[in-house]
């Protein structure tokens, strides 16, 4: 891990910097407020495929997903059909995000993880991991390929998947993203939002945590950004 030292200064001169930077950050909170209205005021795709998923409690629609509420996030979880474990990454930000739902639901709005993978692997990996989220299997289902986390051998291969809206050489059969959809008083469903790659970094309360920090996230020396992370029942102290 990198050392930092920082010019030591008095505690006027500190807070003289501070103040610049906070008018900074104000100017980034009204520019995010801005972009998260743009966001909500997107046209919205019209879903008119019955896809289908696997549940605790059943096959269920994606209509079902909602369980009565208007607004449904899907957590799209790398977990392939063939894989052991879910992937790490994603396990950091579901760390993050267990525990939240009730409070999702006071806002109209239900959560759900969906995955790749046979509903028994993804029910016993919440197990080990100590999570409580619902959890809900696409297998058999053209969910993921749709919204594109979830690539052929030969896409993978030759480079021709689609992910964040353009040819990617991404390295593996699944990806991370977050899709949003909106059911109306008809029943009808509605994409509105999808974002991928690092459009997934705001929802990751730690790393924003680590943003604070004096070393910030300090992984610019690393072989690649997220070398260091583990899931979290497998570091060694």
């Amino acid at each position: 891990m990198s050392n930092v030292q920082n010019p030591i200064v008095s505690r006027e001169e500190w807070l003289k910097a501070r103040k610049e930077h906070l008018a900074q950050e104000k100017e980034f909170t009204r520019q995010r407020d801005a972009l998260s209205k743009a966001r909500r005021e997107m046209p919205w795709v019209k879903i008119g495929n019955d896809y289908r998923f696997q549940t605790a409690s059943g096959e269920a629609s994606l209509v079902d997903l909602f369980e009565g509420r208007s607004q449904l996030i899907v957590q799209h979880f790398m977990f392939g059909e063939d894989w052991e474990e879910g992937c790490t990454s994603c396990s950091f930000w579901a760390d993050g995000y267990d525990g939240f739902q009730v409070h999702l639901g006071h806002r109209d709005a239900t959560m759900k993880s969906v995955s790749n993978a046979p509903l028994d692997k993804l029910l016993a990996y919440r197990d080990r991991m100590g999570w409580s989220f619902d959890w809900v299997s696409s297998l058999g289902s053209e969910f993921n390929r749709d919204f594109n986390v979830s690539f052929t051998e030969d896409e993978v291969k030759d480079g021709s998947a689609t992910y964040n809206y353009k040819p990617s050489t991404f390295p593996m059969s699944e990806a991370p993203g977050i899709s949003i959809f909106y059911k109306n008083e008809n029943g009808e469903v509605f994409h509105t939002y999808s974002c991928y790659s690092r459009g997934l970094d705001m929802l990751n309360a730690a790393y924003h945590y680590m943003d604070l920090l004096p070393k910030g996230r300090d992984e610019q020396n690393l072989p690649h950004s997220m070398s260091w992370l583990k899931r979290h029942d497998q570091y060694e102290d």
